[in-house]
């Protein structure tokens, strides 16, 4: 459990969910997965990992086929979607075209029978935070991807629902407005203090928005946590290569001295600072192009040399290819300003405690080292 969060109202609790559909196709797979009351969670992975069908079980639009979900501590399994205090933000928006911005957001409260000066009051306020003031009486065909997305978010919190569900909401946006808009939903959910579960495939999205991020490959849970426990401590393989850039080596553990271990890779002898790692196991190394240095004379404890093929400006940060004797590729990334290794041959190395192990039980990987001899 991620610090702090111990001490918070679980108001989404989903226990062992299981989605197989027709045959053995399972979508979403023995999911456990606890969501706090006010946070900001995204379900973050690739198509077809099972992150949208999670969300629609939520909302009730999809039925589980084993486990159950808990809303508040009330079982929802045989609620109808508008029977659970949920409601959720499609990336299509889903507006009425033959009604107003006003109508769109009042739709909700009208059906409630909510009294007309109450409906005008709380729409109002609701445009207002969407910065949406004096665009009641438009249509959606008049409105811009951005304001259409807004008009579809206050219609959805309009109704006060303990929890927001979120499906791409900014797809279809372009760069400029998708990062603007980023940071409008995080300054709303923290202002209304609603949950929102957020889906998105978009590492950099569930970054800069999320206090907690949770990743799925398979329909399989890999790892929750904040964005940088995600970041700095990837649990798997699948979390230290999807999340940002990285560079990623097999070997296997040939030498520890208390939490510092070499590892052989087929290129040569790395170090990196780890515990609950056994002697000669194989595991994943992972290290950041931002932690990568080089040295043009040999370092201690790492014997890999590289030969720098390729330097690209990427404006605010400079990026450098360097190739390993086996053709694979190191990315090394510094900031503008700062030096980049020249072409030509170099040490590569790092601060062993900047290395990230994991362990894998991939076998493709054994054939890499036949010609190592473990110490």
């Amino acid at each position: 459990m991620t610090e702090g969060m111990e001490e918070k109202k679980v108001i989404v609790d989903i226990r062992h969910v299981n989605k197989v559909y027709q045959g053995d196709n399972a979508v979403v797979k023995d999911l456990d997965l606890q969501v706090y009351e006010g946070e900001f969670l995204t379900l973050l992975g690739s198509s077809g990992c099972g992150k949208t069908t999670t969300l629609r079980m939520i909302a009730g639009f999809e039925s589980i086929t084993s486990g159950s979900i808990l809303v508040e501590g009330e079982d929802v399994e045989n609620k109808e979607p508008y029977e659970r205090n949920v409601n959720t933000v499609f990336q299509t928006y889903a507006l009425f075209p033959h009604m107003t911005v006003f109508d769109n957001v009042a739709y909700g409260l009208r059906i409630k029978k909510v009294p007309k000066e109450e409906v005008k009051k709380r729409v109002t306020e609701m445009l207002g935070l969407v910065q949406l003031g004096g665009f009641e009486k438009r249509f959606p065909s008049q409105l811009s991807g951005g304001q259409k997305q807004r008009v579809a978010i206050a219609r959805a919190l309009i109704n006060k629902p303990k929890v927001l569900l979120l499906d791409e909401p900014l797809g279809a946006l372009d760069l400029k407005l998708r990062k603007q808009m980023q940071l409008e939903l995080k300054r709303l959910q923290r202002k209304l203090k609603i949950t929102f579960i957020y889906v998105t495939h978009d590492q950099e999205e569930a970054l800069t928005m999320s206090d907690r991020i949770a990743v799925m490959s398979d329909g399989i849970l890999q790892q929750v946590g904040t964005p940088k426990e995600i970041y700095e401590h990837p649990a798997t393989r699948f979390v230290a290569s999807f999340i940002g850039e990285t560079n990623l080596f097999d070997g296997a553990i040939s030498e520890s001295h208390g939490d510092l271990l070499t590892i052989a890779l087929e290129c040569g002898m790395v170090q990196a600072r780890a515990s609950g790692f056994g002697d000669r196991e194989m595991v994943a190394l992972s290290i950041r192009p931002e932690r990568v240095m080089y040295s043009t004379e040999p370092v201690e404890g790492f014997t890999i040399k590289a030969v720098v093929r390729e330097q690209i400006y990427a404006g605010s940060v400079l990026k450098a290819i360097a190739v390993l004797p086996n053709g694979n590729e190191v990315r090394i990334e510094r900031l503008a300003g700062d030096k980049l290794p020249e072409d030509g041959s170099v040490y590569l190395y790092w601060n062993p405690e900047d290395a990230r192990l994991v362990h894998t039980e991939d076998n493709s990987i054994f054939s890499a080292f036949e010609s190592i001899q473990l110490a």
